[in-house]
């Protein structure tokens, strides 16, 4: 009697640091997001150099946190998307993860060239200085800045989207894309709730 070898089982879950990755680049992107939204219109002070300063750490933070995330998810296959779902809704995911993943190198770096462009080396927390990507020029550091600006509220809107996703995946299709990145909201039996 021969055995015939098993189906392999479809990759359904994300690994721990995908989850871990995920979740730190989200809850600094939005951090850093409000901290912008706050402090552009304060008038100059210490407390908002301060806020400038914050702002470009987390930036870099999440610059740093997206080269790991994209490492991890060239090395470990994402788990596939439910059967049943329809390909238009397959190329939109895809489209957007691509999208997010563009904008979430392309914002940080955006800031980086402002940055340098007006002047104002980016030291990472205080300690490590970064180099300048531009050399000062008052108006290519205006014309950056509002890029910059442009880029963060196409991420915003496109993470609302995502999200928007997410929440139908989970409370009207019933399907286990959110409990991919929640495994808590997994039953034990493996069914969403």
């Amino acid at each position: 009697m021969t055995s015939h070898p098993a189906a392999p089982t479809p990759n359904t879950g994300y690994t721990f640091t995908a989850i871990g990755l995920h979740w730190l680049i989200a809850l600094t992107i939005i951090g850093s997001f409000a901290l912008g939204f706050y402090m552009a219109d304060l008038p100059i002070s210490p407390q908002k150099l301060k806020f400038y300063s914050w702002h470009k750490w987390a930036g870099v933070t999440i610059f740093l946190f997206v080269v790991l995330r994209l490492g991890w998810r060239l090395a470990h296959q994402p788990p596939e998307l439910p059967a049943g779902m329809p390909a238009w809704q397959r190329s939109v995911a895809a489209a957007t993860h691509v999208l997010l993943y563009l904008l979430m190198v392309a914002v940080p770096l955006s800031g980086w060239l402002m940055s340098s462009a007006k002047g104002f080396q980016t030291v990472w927390f205080g300690v490590l200085p970064l180099p300048d990507l531009l050399t000062k020029n008052a108006e290519l550091g205006d014309l950056l800045q509002q890029m910059h600006k442009l880029l963060n509220y196409s991420m915003a809107a496109l993470v609302f989207a995502h999200l928007g996703a997410a929440l139908k995946h989970h409370f009207i299709d019933r399907d286990d894309i959110l409990a991919r990145m929640l495994p808590f909201l997994r039953n034990p039996s493996g069914d969403t709730q």
